[in-house]
């Protein structure tokens, strides 16, 4: 579904992060996943690709079982020499993720705790213009280690 195959100029840091619009549906975790570790390769960071192809799964699943969107748009950039970002934004802005307890029983509910305890940040922002907000971005944001 998904490549950065094609002939890309990727910026060290900052614009353009790679983004792309899909179904939000279960099915495109692997394309997320692909997306991420595709953009990390081209930086030359593939030793954090496990924990962010993780991170873009949780993302969307989330999206997928909490917002009642048709389609979501994936996002990996570098805001900064020392980050990755990683984020989902759909078009349902008034459900915001909660981290929530989820009980010991419970087959799901763990994702945001997953998100929380392997990326160094994670948050929201909603996205709008004249006090009419359209979409929100949950996201993440790794730390690129100094020896990299």
């Amino acid at each position: 579904m998904t490549s950065l195959s094609n002939p890309v100029q990727a910026a060290a840091v900052g614009h353009p992060a790679y983004s792309q619009t899909f179904p939000c549906e279960p099915e495109t975790a692997e394309v997320g996943r692909k997306l991420v570790r595709d953009a990390l390769a081209v930086w030359r960071l593939d030793d954090l690709a496990d924990r962010a192809a993780l991170v873009m799964s949780e993302l969307i699943a989330n999206a997928v079982r909490h917002t009642p969107c048709a389609s979501i748009c994936l996002m990996v950039g570098r805001p900064s020499a020392r980050r990755v970002r990683i984020g989902v934004v759909d078009r349902a802005p008034s459900r915001l993720p909660v981290l929530s307890p989820a009980d010991a029983d419970d087959e799901s509910g763990r994702g945001l705790f997953l998100i929380d305890a392997i990326a160094d940040r994670w948050g929201y922002e909603l996205h709008g213009r004249r006090g009419r907000t359209w979409a929100k971005e949950v996201w993440a944001e790794l730390l690129i280690e100094a020896e990299q």
